[in-house]
């Protein structure tokens, strides 16, 4: 394969390369993919997809436990780790054969090994330090995403103190755990092991968990987790990490008080670093800023014929904005006028239980950007199905400009929250106002009709609350 020429070669397989890929076979363009370890990227192989699957096992277990509210007898529901992980393992490897065979069905070149730019549409590659050879491409597209972050002190070893890696595959159910980091990583590994028995403490440096997500929503979450019986420590900042021999202390400060803590592992949470080591970014124009990639509205970069998509190129670091990105990348290289992506537009998800599900702006951020708001607000034990379901704690919350009518924010926290969101997305994305979603029919009896009622509570007509 060495000295090949493509119009495109794309760095990095994941959820945005494999996309961005696709997308050009499409358009007829040449197209190869360099990827240094699986296709599919940390999304589906350590990140998304496994993640899922372990929460799943986790909804089951819990399901199982209640079942007695649903009238059902199920003795003493147990499980086996070893098979849950297991599962978990199967389910990634059975999408990276998936991606395996999209990008070969697309005519898709794949390149083993890891990319380094020498300018001016050259990429050397290498597998294992031994040269697999230089390539030409006309564009390429760095989509190299990004690694755990860890903190001074509080690096993971895969023993004691963990990163989503150890934490996806652990070869034993830690009877405490410690979470640093309250997004959606860690809350969802703090709310899988809860579910499996594990004392769990989460710990925050903002002033509350979920800090993205709009400030009732992350109360009313926090609740709940409490309720489940974790443990969370706000305005906190852990530190002085002592390791035993199957046990970790760490000095967690909050409040003005400091208080030593002793759990069987620790679960790093606390944000994420780009991969922009090593890609010979100093062959080029390429611009970086902390180490992410700057970009313009068409995700091209300094370099003539270089662009960056991805968890690479900053926040939000989701999968589905990647995805998106590596189409608008694509299609502008085609020579199409693809719209450029406005974030306000981004759903973002957390799996926990509960579920929380948001896209635009929050109330509190739509207020310091100087909208007069109208807000909206519905619970879920006012819907009839979340109450057939069992599921009845949760609210959706919708924020509308008072003036135009525009919807600038939904936030939702319950049951299935992660599948209603679209709607809402939709609905921001075509610029949709109040009166339309009141006069849209929602199907009943089902959870998408606390998303109308939470529209209509806002201008004062909500009909079951």
């Amino acid at each position: 394969m060495a000295d090949m020429n493509y119009d495109l070669i794309v760095i990095g397989g994941g959820p945005g390369g494999y996309v961005a890929a696709i997308r050009a076979a499409q358009l007829g363009l040449s197209t190869a993919v360099v990827e240094r370890e699986n296709l599919g990227g940390i999304c589906l192989n350590w990140g998304c997809i496994p993640t899922k699957a372990l929460l799943r096992s986790a909804e089951v277990l819990r399901n199982a436990k209640h079942a007695a509210d649903y009238g059902l007898v199920i003795q003493n529901p147990s499980f086996d780790l070893d098979k849950v992980v297991q599962r978990s393992r199967k389910v990634a490897g059975q999408l990276n054969g998936g991606v395996k065979h999209l990008l070969k069905k697309n005519k898709v070149a794949v390149i083993e090994g890891e990319a380094k730019l020498l300018g001016k549409g050259q990429v050397a590659v290498t597998k294992g330090g031994a040269a697999v050879g230089t390539f030409g491409a006309k564009n390429i597209i760095i989509a190299t995403g990004a690694r755990a972050r860890t903190l001074p002190g509080l690096e993971d070893d895969g023993n004691l103190v963990w990163t989503y890696r150890k934490a996806m595959t652990p070869n034993t159910t830690p009877k405490s755990l410690l979470v640093i980091g309250s997004g959606a990583i860690g809350i969802e590994f703090a709310s899988f092991y809860n579910e499996l028995g594990a004392k769990v403490t989460v710990v925050e440096v903002m002033d509350r968990i979920l800090p993205v997500e709009d400030e009732e929503i992350s109360a009313f979450a926090r609740k709940q987790f409490e309720k489940q019986g974790m443990r969370i420590i706000t305005n906190g900042k852990a530190g002085n990490l002592r390791k035993g021999a199957d046990s970790v202390t760490v000095a967690v400060e909050a409040n003005g008080k400091t208080e030593d803590i002793t759990v069987d592992r620790v679960i790093l949470a606390v944000g994420i670093a780009p991969n922009t080591e090593n890609l010979g970014l100093e062959n080029t124009k390429v611009q970086t800023d902390r180490g992410h990639i700057k970009t313009n509205a068409n995700c091209q970069t300094d370099e003539p014929g270089v662009y960056a998509i991805g968890d690479v190129t900053g926040a939000p670091w989701l999968a589905h904005k990647a995805s998106h990105e590596g189409v608008i990348a694509v299609e502008h290289i085609a020579g199409k006028h693809p719209h450029a992506l406005d974030i306000r537009n981004i759903p973002g998800c957390t799996y926990s239980h509960p579920q929380i599900a948001s896209v635009g702006l929050t109330e509190k951020k739509a207020k310091e950007a100087g909208y007069e708001v109208r807000v909206g607000r519905f619970p879920f034990i006012g819907n009839g199905k979340a109450i057939a379901l069992g599921e009845a704690d949760g609210m959706v919350k919708t924020v509308f400009d008072a003036k135009t009518g525009e919807l600038l924010g939904a936030h939702m926290v319950g049951a299935e929250v992660t599948e209603l969101i679209q709607g809402y997305t939709v609905a921001k994305t075509m610029e949709t106002t109040e009166q339309e979603l009141m006069q849209t029919v929602f199907p009943h009896p089902t959870l998408s009709e606390m998303m109308h009622e939470s529209v209509l509570d806002a201008y004062g007509r909500a009909i079951h609350f």
